[in-house]
């Protein structure tokens, strides 16, 4: 894996949704997106939560790389048998979140979140970014059927760049 890479692909993601808040009009993130049931700043916040949940997706990775493959395999079966209920609560989450917190928030949150990756990115090993786990596949066009912590720490800005296709800012 080419660390410089993905920390330069973070900063350009960091860099982008931070553009794309401060630089948008209010009345143009209130607008509907293209191809989703968000306004464009919901989806912006949408696009956030690909990077908020990395620590839970690293965290989930090293427990499960300790345990037998066969459990992760279950594991990633029983995440494709809850895909509504996931599907529910990530619009939900996302609609409430960019209707509710602030852009200078997001931001800030985006900023801070971003820096810790790439601290953890930093500490990681070639032996620990191969580690890895089933993922199921049904929650994210991006996830594979088994992902390795260097392949999650490509996910978020691959969502990222998915959904800024989506945004509908002039």
């Amino acid at each position: 894996m080419d660390k410089q890479a993905v920390h330069e692909d973070l900063d350009r993601a960091c860099d982008s949704f931070r553009l794309l808040l401060d630089g948008t009009a209010a009345e143009q993130l209130r607008r509907c997106s293209n191809g989703t049931k968000w306004n464009n700043c919901q989806l912006l916040f949408h696009m956030l939560l690909g990077f908020l949940i990395m620590r839970a997706l690293l965290a989930l990775a090293r427990i499960m790389a300790r345990l037998p493959r066969w459990a992760g395999s279950v594991w990633a079966r029983l995440l494709n048998a809850g895909t509504r209920p996931f599907d529910v609560v990530s619009f939900a989450g996302s609609w409430l979140g960019g209707s509710v917190m602030p852009r200078r928030a997001m931001v800030v949150l985006c900023d801070r979140t971003i820096a810790a990756l790439h601290r953890r990115l930093d500490r990681e090993s070639e032996n620990s970014l191969a580690k890895g786990l089933p993922y199921p596949t049904r929650w994210d066009p991006f996830f594979l059927e088994f992902m390795t912590v260097a392949d999650l720490y490509r996910f978020p800005v691959q969502h990222f760049d998915f959904h800024c296709n989506q945004l509908s800012l002039s």
